[in-house]
């Protein structure tokens, strides 16, 4: 009797630290399933993209609607910013390779070139959908979010089916992918599954009712395809993306800190056709030049039409203004 009444005094704060660990996971499961989206500060009704009345926020400018799937694609693909990931420093262009440094270690890009064995090219449709939505590569391989599938989940399937057929264009290369090297628990690809259950909320863009044609169009392009979030959005210690200070700059962002790109920023200054010319040429209002990630990126951009790039800016300007998030403790 008394070793029963003992092993109950000592598995009662046993129970009670397993209570409050469960506790705070459904509190935190909670923040995540149900927090903040991307486009949630718009505040309004989203509705699903059949039911949206306005001009059709995705998929490629008006004048180009009637082209064929290849030239859509080839479009999209410069929107969805597939380049600067999927190409080496000196590398063949879409042959992978390109090296990520993390905390934890390092990735490297895959070959997105239609080549069987190294590359895309057993790729269905269904195998391609899973990968841009659901982070699943083939033969079921998780995939690290370094893909930013997270964010491309909200596009639409034919905007990344479009892709797909022109990246099927290219000449397939033989380009197996560096080894990844990662520190214990990330190199276990399975954990990939339990991120994307946690981060990737697996649905397609919705416009808001109550925006015009030209913010919708804005916030599909930089939620869905040109990803914005991924660089200039905060993560939390899973490392999601933190929408409640959304756009609010990275202090581990790629390359080092990136900046705060919401009115709360230095952006608040600038105007709409300021924004633009940005991603137009990289030239700021001052005169000076981008640099470092960015540059890159304005390649991809400076080829999209100027609608495009006044309707990306238009929803920036939109954004809710945040303080820039805090530069990291340098170790004393």
């Amino acid at each position: 009797m008394n070793r029963s009444l003992q092993r109950g005094r000592i598995n009662h704060p046993v129970l009670w630290t397993l209570g409050v660990g469960v506790a705070v996971g459904l509190i935190v499961g909670g923040y995540v399933v149900f927090g903040p989206g991307p486009t949630s500060f718009a505040g309004g009704r989203s509705v699903a993209l059949q039911d949206y009345h306005e001009q059709d926020p995705s998929g490629v400018p008006v004048a180009l609607k009637s082209a064929d799937i290849v030239a859509r694609g080839e479009y999209l693909t410069r929107a969805a910013d597939c380049l600067v990931c999927h190409t080496a420093k000196d590398g063949a262009p879409f042959a992978g390779g390109r090296a990520f440094v993390l905390p934890f270690g390092t990735l490297y890009s895959t070959n997105i070139t239609p080549d069987v064995e190294t590359g895309i090219g057993s790729y269905t449709d269904a195998n391609f959908l899973n990968a841009i939505h659901k982070g699943i590569g083939r033969n079921d391989t998780k995939l690290y979010p370094a893909m930013p599938y997270a964010s491309y989940t909200y596009m639409t399937d034919a905007d990344a089916l479009a892709i797909k057929a022109y990246l099927f264009t290219l000449k397939p290369l033989h380009a197996p992918a560096p080894r990844n090297m990662l520190i214990f628990p990330f190199n276990q690809r399975a954990l990939m599954g339990v991120w994307a259950a946690l981060f990737n909320p697996d649905k397609r863009f919705e416009p808001h009712a109550d925006r015009s044609a030209q913010w919708n169009r804005g916030a599909y392009l930089v939620e869905a395809m040109e990803h914005c979030g991924e660089c200039h959005t905060p993560r939390n210690a899973l490392g999601g993306l933190d929408n409640s200070r959304a756009y609010a700059g990275d202090p581990h962002g790629p390359g080092g800190k990136t900046p705060n790109i919401t009115p709360g920023g230095k952006l608040g200054q600038w105007s709409v056709d300021d924004i633009a010319e940005l991603l137009d040429s990289g030239m700021t209002p001052d005169g000076d030049y981008t640099g470092g990630e960015m540059a890159t990126v304005v390649n991809g951009t400076g080829k999209l039409n100027m609608a495009d790039k006044h309707a990306i800016a238009v929803y920036v300007k939109s954004l809710a203004p945040h303080p820039s998030a805090p530069a990291p403790v340098k170790p004393s």
